[in-house]
Order: structure tokens, then sequence, then C-alpha cells
């Protein structure tokens, strides 16, 4: 039985495609679908998306996105 209540996004962290499709399956079968939707993230690249959108699960985070995008410290330093 999957009790997940107060949650509506599962996070499957740095999961390969066989463990994302039992995960979905899980969620199936506890009739938790539409209720609950479930997040892959970590190591997901633009060469893995379209298998990992093959096991079922609704979203799919892509850091690759921004990892080559150029960083900015910004910081708020405030005197007394």
């Amino acid at each position: 039985m999957l009790k997940v209540e107060g949650v509506h996004v599962i996070l499957l962290d740095n999961m390969d495609c066989p463990n994302m499709e039992a995960a979905v399956a899980l969620r199936d079968k506890s009739d938790r679908k539409g209720d609950v939707e479930l997040e892959a993230s970590g190591g997901v690249t633009l060469e893995t998306v379209r298998s990992i959108a093959a096991t079922g699960v609704e979203r799919i985070a892509v850091g690759a996105i921004t990892h080559s995008a150029p960083a900015l410290d910004v910081g708020l330093d405030i005197e007394e």
C-alpha cells in the first residue's frame, strides 16, 4: 500500500528506468494515479529524457538545461 496523504508529487531521484517503471506501477496499483505525480530527477540528460518519459512519470527535471548556464553570485551584505 502507498500512503501519501497530502503529498502531490514524489521525486524519483537518481533512479534507473526499471526502478522508475516499478514506482509508476506501485503508484498506479495503489489507485493514486491522478492524485500523485511522479517526477524523475538526477542524472537526466537530453539523451536519456525520451526513455525516462516512456516509464510513465509525469514530470522530468532536466538539469542539462542549466548546467552550462553562466553563474551569477549575488550577495546582500547588511552593515549595522
